[in-house]
C-alpha cells in the first residue's frame, strides 16, 4: 500500500488506554469490593438482584460489536442503505421475547437456558446438543468481535492483527474472570457512552463537512445508496424488503434466546423487570443500529464529495476498513477525536466479547460440570467458571486469526457462518416452547438435520466456483485522488465493477448453485422451519408427548399472549389441552418476591425451590427454607 499509514497522536494514545484502563478497573473493583460470598450465583447472574437500567444497557451492547461498528457502515458503503431495514427485525425481536421468552425463563430462576430443555424433554442429550451448538457458534461470534478492531488498528496505524486480536482478548478476559457477571454489566454501561459519544462525533462532524443532511442525502441518492424499497419476493435477491424485516427477525431470535440475554433476564429479581429489560431494548436495538447504518451513508457522501473513493484508488482493500479511514480524514486536524472513535469501537467489541465469556462460562459450569461433579462447593463452582473465562478467550483468539482469512463485510460473514449455528439451537428452543406435542427424538433429529442443512448451503455459498455474488454499487469518482499514490488503476476498478453490475443482470443460477444463491439473511429461518417440521415428523412418529406431560410450566401459549382479543372458544383449542390457568401469573410472582424480600432473616438464606398451590381460601405462597419448615404467606 503506497499510502502512508497515520500514526496516533499522543491525545489519541491517552483518550484510547484510559477507556481500556477503566474498563478493566471496573472488574477489579468487582472483584474485590463485591460481596465476600463468592457464590456462583453472584458470579454468573449477579445473586439475581441486578437493576433495570445496567442490565438494559448490557443487552444491547451486548450484540452491537464491531460488526455493527464497522460492518454496518461497510454494507451501506458497499451496497446501499437497504440495510436499514435489518434494524426492524432487531426491535421485533425483543419485543416478542420480552412476551415470549421472559414468562417462561423468569419463574425457573436457571442460569443456563439449556438447562430449560432438559426440563422440558426430561432429556440431557437435548441440553447437551443445544449447549454445545452455541458454545460453537459464540466462540465463532467472538472471533469475529476480535477482528473488527484489529483490522481498524491495522488500517489507521499498520498495528499486526494477531497483536490487536490479543490485546483485546487479554483486556476482556481480565475484568470478566475476576469481576464476574456484575463487573460485565457495569462495564458495559460505561463503554455504551463510549460507543455513543464515538458514533456521534462521527456524525456531527461528517454532516458538517459534507454540507449537512441536505447534501449527505443528495449524494447517497445520486451513487444509489438509497434504493431501499425492493419488494421482489425472490429469496434468491441478496436483500428486499421481505429478506430484511422477517428474515432478519427470524435470524435475530438467537438474540432473544440466547445464553448472554438469559443471564440478564435471571439477573433481574422480578419478571415484571426482566420483561421491562427485553422491551426497552428493542427500540434501543434500533436506534443505535440506525445509526451505523447512518455512518455508512455519511463515509460514501464524504469520499463522493472529496472525489477520492479509498477502495477504488487502493487506500484500502477491505470494506470493514472505511470507518477507520474516515475517522482518521474527518478529524485530521483534532487530536484525540481518531483515539475516541478506537475506544468506541473497542469498547463496542469488549463489551460483546466479555457477554461472550460470561456466557460461555455459565454453560460450561451449568452444563458440563456440575451434572458430574460430586462435591459442589462454591468456592469450586467459582474458581472453575474463572477458568473457563480464560479457556474460552484464547480459543477465541484462534478463531479471529482463522477468520481474517475470508473476504467480505463483517456483516455478510457474521449472518452466514453463525446462522448454522445460532439459527438450529433457535428452532430447537422455539420447538419446545411452541410444540406442546414434540418429543426429545424430535427435537434430536431436527436440530441436526437443521444443522446439516444450512451448513451445506451456507459452506456451498462460499465455495461454489460457478455462483456469482451480488456485486457491489459502483465506487465514488476517483477524480481528484493523487495520482502519484495509485496502488490500483482507479479507473480500471470502477469499469470493472459496472461490468460486474451488468453481468449479474443477465446471470441465471444453474443446479446447485440455485440452493446455494439464497440471501444469506434467511437462512436462520430456513434453520427454523426445518426443526419444526422434521422435529414435528419425527415426533408424530415415535410417540407425541401428552399435553399434560407437556406441562404448562415448559410451555407458552402463543394465541393468548399474541392474540388475546380472540374468543375462548377458539384460544382453547389453541392451548392444546394444556391447563394454563394454574401457572402462576407474573403480578403474583413479583408480589411473592416482595414478601421473600421483607423477610430479612429469610433474605440472608439459599432459597429454595418454590412450591406453588392453591385452594378455597387464596392462592398460597410455600417456601421451605432451611430447616425443613415452611413460611406460609396469603397474596
Amino acid at each position: 500500500m503506497t499510502y502512508a499509514i497515520r500514526g496516533f497522536h499522543y491525545a489519541d494514545y491517552i483518550v484510547f488506554v484510559t477507556t481500556i484502563v477503566i474498563s478493566i478497573g471496573i472488574g477489579i473493583y468487582y472483584a474485590f469490593a463485591g460481596s465476600k460470598k463468592g457464590t456462583t450465583s453472584e458470579y454468573l447472574v449477579g445473586s439475581r438482584s441486578m437493576k433495570i437500567i445496567p442490565v438494559t444497557l448490557s443487552l444491547m451492547v451486548s450484540f452491537e460489536s464491531s460488526i455493527m461498528m464497522l460492518g454496518f457502515p461497510a454494507e451501506v458503503y458497499t451496497h446501499g442503505m437497504m440495510f436499514w431495514l435489518a434494524c426492524f427485525g432487531f426491535g421485533f425481536t425483543m419485543l416478542i421475547g420480552s412476551r415470549l421468552i421472559v414468562p417462561l425463563i423468569h419463574p425457573l430462576k436457571i442460569t443456563s437456558v439449556y438447562e430449560y430443555l432438559e426440563l422440558r424433554f426430561k432429556s440431557r442429550a437435548v441440553r447437551t446438543i443445544g449447549s454445545s451448538l452455541a458454545l460453537l457458534n459464540t466462540v465463532i461470534y467472538m472471533g469475529i468481535v476480535l477482528f473488527g478492531p484489529a483490522i481498524a488498528l491495522q488500517a489507521v496505524m499498520g498495528f499486526p492483527l494477531v497483536v490487536s486480536m490479543s490485546v483485546v482478548a487479554c483486556a476482556s478476559v481480565l475484568y470478566t474472570s475476576i469481576g464476574g457477571f456484575k463487573a460485565v454489566v457495569w462495564t458495559d454501561v460505561f463503554q455504551t457512552f463510549i460507543m455513543l459519544l464515538g458514533i456521534f462525533s462521527v456524525l456531527i462532524k461528517g454532516t458538517i463537512d459534507i454540507g449537512g443532511p441536505s447534501e449527505v442525502f443528495r449524494m447517497g441518492k445520486e451513487g444509489g445508496r438509497l434504493e431501499i424499497w425492493n419488494f421482489d419476493p425472490d429469496p434468491t435477491v441478496r436483500h428486499t424488503f421481505w429478506i430484511l424485516t422477517i428474515g432478519m427477525t427470524l435470524r435475530s431470535f438467537g438474540l432473544a434466546v440466547g445464553q448472554a440475554s438469559v443471564q440478564r433476564i435471571s439477573s433481574t429479581p422480578t419478571q415484571k423487570k426482566a420483561a421491562l429489560v427485553m422491551g426497552v431494548a428493542g427500540p434501543l436495538f434500533f436506534f443505535t443500529m440506525s445509526l451505523a447504518t447512518l455512518e455508512g451513508l455519511i463515509a460514501y457522501a464524504y469520499y463522493r464529495k472529496k472525489g477520492c473513493d479509498p477502495m477504488a484508488s487502493g487506500q484500502i482493500t477491505n470494506p470493514n476498513q472505511v470507518m477507520p479511514l474516515l475517522v482518521m480524514d474527518l478529524f485530521e486536524s483534532l487530536p484525540g477525536m481518531p483515539g475516541l472513535f478506537m475506544a468506541s469501537l473497542f469498547s463496542a467489541s469488549l463489551s460483546t466479547l466479555s457477554s461472550g465469556l460470561s456466557a460461555c462460562s455459565a454453560q460450561t459450569v451449568e452444563d458440563y460440570i456440575l451434572p458430574y461433579m460430586k462435591t459442589k462447593s462454591e468456592r469450586t463452582k467459582t474458581i472453575l467458571a474463572k477458568l473457563s473465562v480464560v479457556g474460552f478467550g484464547i480459543i477465541s483468539v484462534g478463531v479471529s486469526i482463522l477468520i481474517s482469512t475470508i473476504g467480505g463485510s463483517l456483516s455478510q460473514i457474521a449472518f452466514s457462518l453463525m446462522a448454522s449455528f445460532v439459527g438450529p439451537v433457535t428452532g430447537l428452543i422455539l420447538f419446545a416452547i411452541l410444540f406442546p406435542y414434540a418429543n426429545h427424538k424430535g427435537a434430536v433429529v431436527g436440530v441436526i438435520v437443521s444443522v446439516c442443512f444450512t451448513f451445506w448451503i451456507a459452506v456451498g455459498s462460499y465455495m461454489s466456483p460457478t455462483l456469482m455474488k451480488t456485486p457491489r454499487l459502483p465506487p465514488a469518482p476517483i477524480d481528484n485522488c493523487p495520482v502519484a499514490n495509485f496502488t490500483i488503476n482507479p479507473y480500471n476498478y470502477t469499469n470493472i465493477a459496472l461490468q460486474k453490475i451488468e453481468d449479474f443482470k443477465h446471470y441465471e443460477p444453474q443446479g446447485l448453485d440455485k440452493l446455494y444463491s439464497v440471501s444469506y439473511l434467511w437462512l436462520g429461518g430456513i434453520a427454523i422451519i426445518t426443526v419444526f417440521g422434521i422435529g414435528s415428523i419425527i415426533s408424530w412418529c415415535t410417540g407425541c408427548i401428552k399435553p399434560k406431560d407437556a406441562g404448562a410450566k415448559y410451555t407458552v401459549p402463543i394465541f393468548d399472549r399474541f392474540f388475546c382479543c380472540l374468543p375462548e372458544c377458539i384460544l382453547k383449542p389453541l392451548r392444546c389441552g394444556i391447563d394454563y390457568s394454574k401457572k402462576v401469573s407474573s403480578k403474583l410472582r413479583d408480589n411473592y418476591d416482595v414478601i421473600i424480600k421483607l423477610d430479612t432473616n429469610e433474605a440472608q438464606k439459599t432459597r429454595s425451590t418454590d412450591k406453588i398451590n392453591q385452594n378455597e381460601t387464596g392462592v398460597l405462597l410455600e417456601q421451605t427454607n432451611g430447616h425443613g419448615h415452611s413460611n406460609i404467606e396469603h397474596v
